[in-house]
């Protein structure tokens, strides 16, 4: 009896766990938060602001340093350009990259362009100012002619385009040894239409032959001029003749 009634006593007991043990599991839990909830959406981009002449700028590294080669030799060097632009560690502006003392081809800013070239120029400057880039490029920011070989141990190359051969200048770490340049899709080029002085507030107006301005006399000088005298002018008469006196007085100093 006694161990019937113990038994019984332990059931319960081990009933009464289960139960308390169940309903602690049950306890609805607080929702997670997302970790993407707290990072924003997306960065600013940075803009750079661009003229028609550092379009011809960039159109004229690309013909001239790729040997007037086509689209993909085009695109290369003009990744070139872009990337030494948002390094920081060139020119701000495109001209400026482009005209750098001993960086890019001799008379790369004087030379003529060739008429036939200048379509298929305008396509790639567009798309390279839109944020277009040679996928093989990278961050390179150097290229020599290909086939050129160097002792030197930074050159990590990347890509060959356009009779270019393009590389990055790394460490023994690996490190670019200049500053990166920024994502394409991190940079935005805005376009800034320059004015010239035809174009500005004061135009220059030049007169026809029949509206060339006569001058005409003032009334006022005309009529004091012409006018006939209100009153009549005094001449004086000659003196009467004064021989005689004149010959008293030179024969008193004739007499002194």
């Amino acid at each position: 009896m006694r161990a019937q009634r113990a038994l019984g006593t332990c059931l319960s007991g081990l009933l009464f766990v289960g139960l308390a043990a169940t309903g602690c599991t049950t306890v609805a839990k607080a929702p997670s938060v997302s970790s993407n909830s707290s990072k924003s959406s997306r960065a600013t981009k940075v803009t750079y602001n661009y003229t028609a002449k550092d379009r011809d700028c960039l159109k004229r590294a690309m013909y001239f340093e790729s040997e007037h080669s086509d689209h993909d030799g085009y695109m290369a060097v003009g990744t070139v350009v872009m990337n030494r632009l948002t390094s920081g560690a060139y020119p701000p502006s495109i001209c400026g990259v482009v005209s750098q003392q001993r960086q890019f081809a001799p008379g790369v800013m004087t030379r003529v362009v060739s008429d036939q070239a200048e379509p298929e120029l305008d396509q790639v400057a567009s798309a390279v100012l839109g944020g277009e880039r040679h996928p093989g490029v990278k961050d390179a920011m150097f290229f020599h002619t290909e086939g050129l070989k160097f002792p030197y141990n930074n050159m990590h190359y990347v890509a060959v385009a356009g009779g270019n051969a393009f590389y990055e200048k790394r460490g023994q770490d690996g490190a670019l040894e200049t500053p990166a340049p920024l994502p394409a899709y991190e940079v935005a080029m805005n376009y800034v239409p320059v004015k010239t002085a035809t174009t500005m507030q004061f135009p220059i107006l030049l007169p026809t032959a029949d509206q060339i301005p006569v001058p005409t006399p003032d009334p006022m000088t005309t009529a004091s001029i012409s006018a006939a005298p209100t009153s009549s002018i005094a001449v004086p008469l000659p003196r009467p003749a004064l021989a005689g006196a004149v010959q008293s007085v030179s024969l008193v100093k004739a007499g002194g």
